[in-house]
């Protein structure tokens, strides 16, 4: 006996679920890669020695040029500073390339709600600014991140000014994102879960700040960092930890340069050089990812 063709399809297999189009990610299960957790560790030594080797490279060049190795001009600065930035980018790829071909969501790239991420935006500032604030009540001195724009010859020249803008606004909130809240956080984070990876992320993004930041701001940063873990979490997106890091460092640099109406203006500009350079970059990288169709 014959019966008519069910229009309910059966059950997959224990284990097995069908394979979702590239792109198309759960909203409440954002895409998890399978790094492992070492990986995290390593890639992070390699690109720092790949920044020094960089930096090195570029300080040889310079010297060679006439250059005085004991007071390298802003150029000399500001590119050992973007080359180590993209260090770290190749170094997440790369490393997380050992688990299979990586994909932008697995990062990360993928976009999220809006208004719930305005939200948990603004919890993460406002969590970052009033720990901030109590530091400095318990221990004192300057926490102003003033240091890294001088160092890297902001106040030499109009050109180095708006290069360090750039570099400060722009540059390092997409590369340590990527880095830290999209390739390390997400390492760690299939060791032992969120609370730790978050935590470790914190102290190691604080960590790295030691050269460019106050000691004394060297813990809130730590703490920015955590924070931002968790505003990876809760929005299954990148996003909104780069527009986060890219409106805490306008912040920072404008203060320091005693900015007032410029910072928003800078605030402004580098978001929308953020979202197009994703734009970009994720259009271009998302059809290379895409697995084989089946045969």
């Amino acid at each position: 006996m014959s019966t008519a063709p069910s229009s309910v399809p059966p059950p997959s297999p224990i284990g097995l679920t069908p394979e979702r189009p590239e792109g198309v990610v759960r909203p409440e299960r954002p895409e998890r890669a399978r790094w492992r957790p070492w990986t995290a560790w390593v890639a992070l030594i390699a690109g720092l020695a790949g920044a020094l080797m960089g930096a090195l490279v570029i300080g040889v060049v310079a010297a060679i040029a006439g250059a005085s190795i004991d007071d390298p001009t802003p150029a000399v600065n500001i590119s050992a500073t973007f080359v180590q930035d993209l260090c770290l980018i190749a170094a997440a790829i790369l490393f997380a390339g050992l688990a299979g071909p990586p994909r932008p969501t697995q990062f990360g790239l993928r976009p999220t709600r809006l208004t719930p991420a305005l939200g948990w935006m603004a919890l993460a500032f406002v969590s970052f600014y009033v720990f901030t604030a109590a530091w400095v009540a318990v221990v004192g001195g300057d926490t102003g991140d003033q240091k890294l724009p001088k160092e890297l010859g902001a106040d030499q020249s109009t050109v180095a000014l708006l290069a360090v803008a750039f570099l400060v606004s722009v540059v390092a909130p997409i590369a340590e994102e990527f880095f830290f809240r999209g390739f390390f956080f997400g390492a760690l984070r299939n060791w032992k879960g969120v609370w730790p990876a978050a935590v470790i992320t914190g102290l190691v993004f604080g960590a790295i700040h030691l050269g460019s930041a106050e000691v004394a701001f060297l813990v809130p940063l730590a703490f920015f960092g955590f924070a931002l873990c968790l505003l990876r979490v809760r929005t299954g997106s990148l996003y909104p930890c780069m527009a986060l890091h890219c409106l805490n460092n306008s912040l920072a640099f404008g203060v320091s340069q005693h900015w007032t109406w410029q910072i928003p203006v800078l605030f402004v500009a580098s978001l929308a050089f953020i979202t197009l350079t994703v734009l970009v970059v994720r259009t271009a990288w998302a059809p290379a990812a895409a697995p084989a169709p089946a045969t």
